[in-house]
């Protein structure tokens, strides 16, 4: 009984290692924004052919995370916040990480292009290929603007749903993209500020690294200035309205206000209370792109209710 019991927690942990190369929380971000582009989109869709549409998109977001624990295991062994993955941990070897991304990337891809179309299907594909080949086996180890230009990849998801529901690419899918597009360098700066010293342990060139964290603390706030143009001219589109729009300007207020402060913030300060401001910004970070995208989801729903007139 007790080889029997023994058996079960191996094969439940094996499947949580395998479950941990997705890495899900990032694969969340993914579905959530991908399924926000498919619902506010124009027509409609069925919603089988929506859910299965997500599923494949997810899966793809995870063949993507598999593929970059497998190239970056020698970086992620080095650093404390990814050195217990299943790759960098010993738990499951490189070379089937890689399998198991390769198969991932090639069914989500296919199912998507039978579910939906081909279309979102070839952006799913050109997202993989990005992330893995572009921004992780290219630009992450190569130059500080790593996250500016390889941002992209997860700027994709939401302009994938779009296309899953309509079959085609328009300036709304495109905004959606360079809302997440610009929100990534300011996103992952803040987080390089408190995590400077395991970047440079690893010899990835954040921008902390090359250019010290005023310079960071700079671009942090001038990509925030370039952002909020974006997340408000969406306010001005057919998925727009007042009740996106006011959410909005106070996301964009804040997050322009918590920029500047960091700024401001000497660094010595920071380091002595642990960058508990620059924490607080990352974690702000997040709920700012969430917000946006649950704003422009219960302003769809508003509009599709008929209930324009009422604000």
């Amino acid at each position: 009984m007790s080889e029997i019991t023994q058996q079960i927690d191996l094969n439940e942990a094996e499947f949580g290692d395998y479950f941990a190369l997705l890495k899900p929380r990032v694969m969340s971000l993914v579905v959530f924004t991908a399924a926000v582009g498919l619902f506010i989109a124009p027509g409609y869709t069925h919603p089988f052919i929506a859910f299965t549409s997500i599923l494949f998109i997810a899966l793809g977001g995870g063949a993507s995370g598999s593929l970059n624990m497998w190239f970056d295991h020698d970086i992620d062994s080095v650093m404390k916040r990814t050195k217990s993955r299943p790759v960098p941990s010993g738990r499951i070897k490189p070379g089937e990480a890689l399998s198991f991304g390769m198969w991932l990337s090639f069914i989500s891809v296919v199912m998507l292009g039978l579910a939906s179309n081909f279309l979102a299907a070839g952006v799913l594909a050109f997202t993989i290929f990005f992330y893995v080949v572009i921004y992780t086996m290219w630009l992450k180890r190569w130059t500080p603007q790593n996250i500016v230009i390889g941002g992209a990849a997860g700027a994709f998801p939401p302009l994938i749903g779009w296309t899953v529901a309509t079959g085609d690419i328009s300036h709304i899918s495109i905004m959606m993209f360079l809302l997440i597009f610009l929100w990534t360098p300011p996103h992952f700066w803040a987080l390089a500020l408190f995590m400077n010293d395991e970047y440079t342990a690893a010899g990835v060139p954040m921008l902390t690294v090359t250019h010290g964290k005023l310079e960071t603390r700079k671009k942090i706030i001038l990509y925030s200035l370039f952002l909020a143009p974006v997340a408000l001219g969406l306010s001005f589109t057919s998925v727009g309205g007042l009740i996106y729009f006011v959410i909005a300007a106070v996301l964009n207020i804040r997050f322009i206000y918590g920029a500047w402060a960091l700024l401001r913030r000497d660094e010595e300060v920071a380091k002595s209370d642990n960058y508990i401001q620059e924490r607080k910004y990352f974690r702000q970070s997040l709920s700012y792109l969430f917000l946006h995208f649950l704003a422009l989801a219960f302003q769809s729903m508003w509009i599709k209710a008929g209930l324009e007139a009422w604000l």
